[in-house]
């Protein structure tokens, strides 16, 4: 059976994330087109406490939904809101009445949710309705003017590090999901991966950094077990005589270098000549995911060769079907609010500069970037900080499922 796809798209989602209160990681719970479209069975999805949101689609292509931190049957949520997502433009609908902010009826015939008076769903026909503040929408015979609604929980710190666990690839021709981080020196990609580690060990750990240099070799990092692999290169340099070379890296990319633990010299690239040269190599010897890892303090002053680089090598992977993200680095580095506390990193004017940068100098969306703040100087592992490296993660593992379950349907011998 094919796994329930989100509709969020991954910009949709960064836009809502900028919303709540602090930095999280959605899960989805419930899809009206998967799970039907009733009252009752929304109403099963939600745990008895807990934050959630409910989201509705439109065949306009908004997005309209609301937010709440409780399930219960009371109605007072200072927290709650209403939003829309309209295009690049989102609209935030904050409670004026606390009091009269959610409402959720239990009733299984006749059962709604509403958000003040901004969005109602309710039960018709045995049938999801949505009334909104413009006008309402039906899901019965005819044609819907709604397309589907979905809801979410935000997750915490302690379910994300499970989910992360837990996770198995949507493709199931993948045993484990490798990631390979890209960038130049000091960018972080060791942090990172040191950083993720320390979040499933629940401690900072003091691991032996390797990339700093432009002279290195990949390095796998392992951890708790997880389907997730972490892969280090050496780092990057400003064109192809110093650093990882665009041959090397696609090579790795392509699965061809057997044993990963290659010395790179861009004057002596791999070739199949080389020992460790895998022929043939499987879908599961591939890289399945490109990571750029660039330094917030560095990125407005990136050089040209360098930008050139990465330009090339996302137009090369480009072609290979592998998604790719961009991590950006040391956040909290170039904003003293996020310094205090990453929850404030959506909103940093500052930092919505620097992800803009790192967005043109790769060559992707700004949707694409996933800021994060590595361990470094702590001395113990952070609630926010654990939050949004491990969101950086999901978005990673999302954006490998979205792409293989389209290039790789499953075939007769994955559904046995």
């Amino acid at each position: 059976m094919a796994s329930v796809v989100a509709a969020l798209s991954l910009e949709q989602e960064t836009h809502l994330l900028k919303l709540l209160p602090e930095p999280a990681q959605l899960h989805l719970l419930y899809k009206g087109s998967n799970h039907g479209f009733h009252m009752h069975t929304l109403r099963s999805k939600f745990d008895k406490e807990g934050r959630f949101v409910v989201i509705v689609y439109f065949k306009s292509g908004d997005v309209k939904g609301g937010y709440l931190c409780k399930s219960s049957d009371e109605s007072e949520d200072q927290d709650a809101f209403a939003f829309e997502i309209n295009h690049q433009e989102v609209t935030h609908f904050p409670v004026l009445d606390d009091s009269k902010a959610t409402h959720f009826s239990t009733s299984m015939s006749n059962g709604r949710l509403k958000f003040g008076k901004c969005l109602k769903l309710y039960t018709e026909n045995r049938s999801i309705c949505v009334k909104s503040w413009d006008m309402m929408y039906h899901q019965g015979r005819q044609e819907p003017r709604y397309l589907d609604v979905e809801l979410y929980r935000v997750g915490k710190r302690g379910s994300l590090r499970k989910n992360l666990v837990s996770f198995k690839p949507a493709c199931r021709s993948i045993n484990r999901v490798r990631v390979l981080l890209m960038g130049p020196a000091g960018s972080g990609k060791s942090s990172f991966i040191n950083s993720v580690r320390s979040v499933m060990f629940g401690r900072v750990l003091l691991l032996p950094f390797i990339g700093t240099a432009t002279k290195g070799f990949i390095k796998k990092r392992g951890g708790k077990p997880t389907a997730l692999t972490l892969c280090d290169v050496l780092a990057l340099g400003d064109g192809e005589r110093t650093g990882l070379t665009l041959t090397d890296a696609l090579t790795v990319i392509k699965g061809y270098d057997k044993y990963q633990k290659t010395w790179f010299q861009s004057d002596a690239p791999i070739k199949a000549e080389t020992p460790g040269y895998r022929p043939d190599p499987s879908i599961n010897d591939q890289i399945h995911c490109a990571v750029f890892v660039l330094n917030a303090c560095q990125i407005m002053s990136t050089s040209e060769d360098l930008t050139e680089t990465l330009r090339t090598l996302q137009a090369e992977i480009a072609d290979l079907d592998i998604p790719q993200v961009v991590l950006l680095t040391h956040v909290d580095k170039v904003c003293h609010a996020v310094q205090n506390d990453v929850k404030f990193v959506y909103t940093s004017r500052i930092l919505q500069e620097k992800m803009q940068k790192a967005a043109e100098v790769v060559g992707l969306p700004v949707s694409y970037v996933l800021p994060v703040k590595n361990y470094s100087s702590e001395l113990s592992v952070s609630c926010n900080t654990d939050i949004l490296l491990l969101s950086a993660v999901h978005h990673i593992l999302q954006a490998v499922d979205d792409t293989y379950e389209e290039n790789h349907p499953p075939t007769p011998a994955d559904e046995l």
